[in-house]
């Protein structure tokens, strides 16, 4: 199967990527196009899953788009790459379990080329790292699954502000901090992106019947 690689160097309004993702997965419920990994970046904005509370919103004066992957509250912006799939698993495995752990271990691995330790937590679906004894989290996962085609995707933030998680219960986990790359290690990251396609091409072939 074969999978389109987008990048968009201009950010992307969070409305307009949505909307893209559903018409292509209408369009390859058509087979009429390939799956696609789309990796971006948003103007500020905070977004709400499915499974999302108000009382989450700690600022009440934020805008919040309401949206429906699976999740709670989070933030996107500037500092913070977005990585969206639209995968078939109609020609793959049927296993959303399997498609997650793709993802974690895709983002973990690609960590690992930079020499950071970061893990999964069964209970907080995202991405962790230990920093100051402390969990913290890195890499947030939201998808939906409509005709067994996956979208949405995640997002890991490597030099964004921090501040901005200070107006949410980010995903709704209390007593949880969030951190960015930059903090964990300081060092460049331009090229990141390319590492985690490598690692998500490579983790999806497991995939496959």
């Amino acid at each position: 199967m074969k999978i389109e690689i987008k990048r968009s160097k201009k950010p992307i309004k969070y409305t307009y990527a949505i909307n893209f993702l559903e018409k292509r997965l209408l369009k390859i419920s058509n087979d009429n196009s390939d799956e696609l990994i789309w990796l971006l970046k948003h103007p500020s904005t905070y977004t709400a899953g499915t499974s999302y509370n108000k009382s989450e919103i700690l600022d009440k004066s934020i805008k919040i788009i309401k949206t429906n992957r699976g999740g709670k509250i989070t933030w996107h912006g500037p500092g913070q790459l977005v990585c969206y799939l639209v995968i078939n698993l109609n020609k793959r495995k049927k296993d959303i379990r399997k498609f997650l752990n793709i993802i974690e271990q895709s983002i973990i691995e690609s960590l690992s080329e930079y020499k950071i330790k970061s893990f999964s937590d069964p209970k907080n679906i995202g991405i962790w790292v230990k920093q100051n004894n402390k969990s913290k989290k890195i890499g947030a996962i939201g998808i939906r699954i409509k005709k067994w085609i996956t979208y949405h995707g995640f997002s890991l933030n490597i030099n964004n502000s921090l501040s901005k998680y200070k107006k949410i219960i980010p995903c709704g986990i209390k007593n949880k901090e969030v951190s960015n790359l930059i903090n964990i290690k300081k060092q460049n990251y331009k090229n990141i992106d390319k590492v985690i396609i490598k690692h998500l091409i490579k983790n999806l072939k497991t995939l496959t019947f």
